[in-house]
């Protein structure tokens, strides 16, 4: 591995504790928030209650008029107190183990937080299919793979012009898991086909995408983790990036 290579991927192993530290100091006031609005629904109801046991005494009206104008306000808070936990939740999973040794991972789950991440890169343009077999426990460095997930899934969003799909599956062929990621995108020219994987090409405009490449991400998959990685595509069809990652890391000392 380049010494280039290794410094980009302590750079993301970094940013992967630095997330871990974001998540910890934004979970406790979003908890907090939650309470709260769930405090606030119930007493709305209480106020509601009692005001139709005394629907006649002065100013209900008014007050039952005022109360039912905050109440669907509290209930579109609570709706987004609960897509904040959810993002935080899925920030725990994409940041969990920084640390550089290896874990068991369930990587059905680590995609799932990966693809609640990118949705609001895909703004409901994109319709997203899922098929997740069953799979055993992964050895594998998290901070790293789940960097792999959210770049192909950015490539795939950022290949579709307009509205479009992205299928994710994944499968278990007995020594491996096998995750595939298509894109009903503009497709890939044949010229450009063996370059894909190489460091430096890039057909995006800078400042766009996650900031690691495709060979970045290939190094992740090959060297990191001794799997592998392939494609296929078609001009105005789309793209489906395969990755096979083997469900046992030989481990130090082993």
């Amino acid at each position: 591995m380049t010494d280039e290579c290794l410094a980009e991927l302590h750079r993301m192993a970094a940013l992967g504790r630095l997330l871990a530290g974001v998540v910890h100091e934004v979970s406790t006031p979003a908890a907090s928030i939650l309470s709260n609005n769930q405090v606030l629904i119930n007493s709305l109801e209480k106020l509601d209650a009692a005001f139709g046991e005394s629907p006649d005494a002065p100013g209900v009206a008014r007050a039952k008029k005022i109360v039912g104008a905050i109440k669907p306000l509290a209930a579109i808070d609570r709706i987004a107190c609960e897509r904040i936990a959810a993002i935080v939740r899925s920030m725990k999973t994409v940041a969990r183990a920084g640390d550089p040794e290896l874990c068991k991972v369930d990587l059905n789950e680590n995609i799932e937080s990966a693809l609640k991440l990118t949705q609001a890169e895909f703004r409901g343009r994109i319709e997203v299919e899922t098929e997740f077999g069953v799979l055993p426990a992964v050895d594998c460095h998290p901070h790293l793979i789940n960097q792999v997930f959210l770049n192909l899934l950015m490539n795939a969003s950022q290949a579709i012009d307009g509205r479009g799909k992205i299928r994710v599956s994944t499968r278990f062929d007995g020594e491996g898991v096998v995750i595939s990621i298509a894109d009903t995108g503009h497709g890939i020219n044949d010229e450009d086909k063996a370059k894909v994987l190489n460091r430096g090409f890039t057909t995006k405009p800078a400042g766009v995408g996650t900031g690691i490449g495709l060979s970045i991400v290939k190094q992740i998959v090959t060297e990191g983790h001794g799997g592998t990685i392939g494609f296929e595509s078609e001009v105005g069809k789309g793209t489906t990036f395969h990755i096979r990652i083997p469900v046992e890391q030989k481990r130090k000392g082993a």
